[in-house]
């Protein structure tokens, strides 16, 4: 069975055809994606067949993921890469909406669609409301935070300094945190100046994570709605870069380069041994 590797500014998929790979139970996922046992991915992206562009997004641990920004710019190139799509934009279907793509050489342009910081929509518990400047306790700190959604949860930390070591402990602790009942993505935010943000990323699902899409376009919506940022501005991730925009009714635009890495073939044995 084929696969495809690319990373996004070192967040690296693998991207599968659904007619080669038809029944993705959660352990097969957790093992084609293990660095040590399988081929090694940070998740799956499923071409899913159809007139439509589509994809279906996989987390390493095995659950499914609505929308992920550097998943989408590289399933944007990899359909460049294939031929199916050229140099005009193109809509790809995901669980959290449709979004709009362009691939330009190496780097892919998408259009992430609309933030909402509406309880309801993200979710997080208690009475409606837009969550903005809320406290809660991870172990021993107390953080104030604010949540959106752009299709898939995150919640906003924003810190002096934005530090590794603080979104790996206290990550895990704020994902599942009871208000988040669909769990939810963590970045902790420090601002640099208005056109430049630091971040540090702890994703739902796969963990301490060197960049991410959505979390980038997450994190400079809530700035821009706090007012602590402009309308454009370039995040800072271990990873690399990403340039986001911020348009009418807080529309988001990410762009960045994605790399092919290779292809090959998983073996039906390295799925069931042991």
């Amino acid at each position: 069975m084929r696969f495809t590797k690319y990373h996004a500014l070192g967040n690296d998929y693998l991207v599968l055809e659904e007619k080669e790979w038809p029944a993705l139970e959660p352990s097969l996922v957790r093992r084609v994606c293990d660095r040590h046992r399988g081929v090694g991915s940070d998740g799956l992206l499923i071409r899913v067949g159809g007139e439509r562009h589509a994809v279906e997004i996989f987390n390493p641990d095995g659950s499914k993921a609505e929308k992920s920004g550097n998943g989408l710019r590289i399933f944007a190139r990899y359909l460049r890469d294939l031929g199916v799509v050229g140099d005009a934009p193109f809509v790809v279907s995901t669980a959290g909406g449709d979004v709009t793509c362009r691939v330009s050489g190496d780097s892919a342009i998408v259009d992430m669609g609309r933030v909402s910081f509406d309880s309801s929509e993200i979710p997080v518990t208690g009475p409606r409301r837009e969550v903005l400047g809320e406290t809660l306790r991870a172990g021993d700190v107390t953080v104030t935070f604010s949540a959106a959604t752009l299709g898939n949860p995150h919640c906003v930390i924003l810190r002096e300094r934005a530090a590794a070591e603080e979104a790996r402990i206290l990550g895990p602790l704020v994902e599942r945190d009871p208000r988040f009942p669909n769990r939810t993505n963590v970045q902790f935010v420090e601002v640099l100046d208005r056109a430049n943000l630091k971040l540090e990323i702890w994703e739902r699902g796969a963990g301490y994570t060197l960049a991410s899409g959505s979390s980038s376009c997450a994190a400079v919506a809530v700035l821009r709605r706090l007012g602590l940022c402009d309308a454009a501005v370039t995040v800072h991730m271990p990873g690399g870069q990403l340039a986001i925009e911020v348009g009418e009714g807080f529309t988001v635009r990410m762009s960045g380069p994605v790399v092919r890495v290779a292809e090959g073939r998983v073996f039906l044995e390295s799925l069931s041994a042991p």
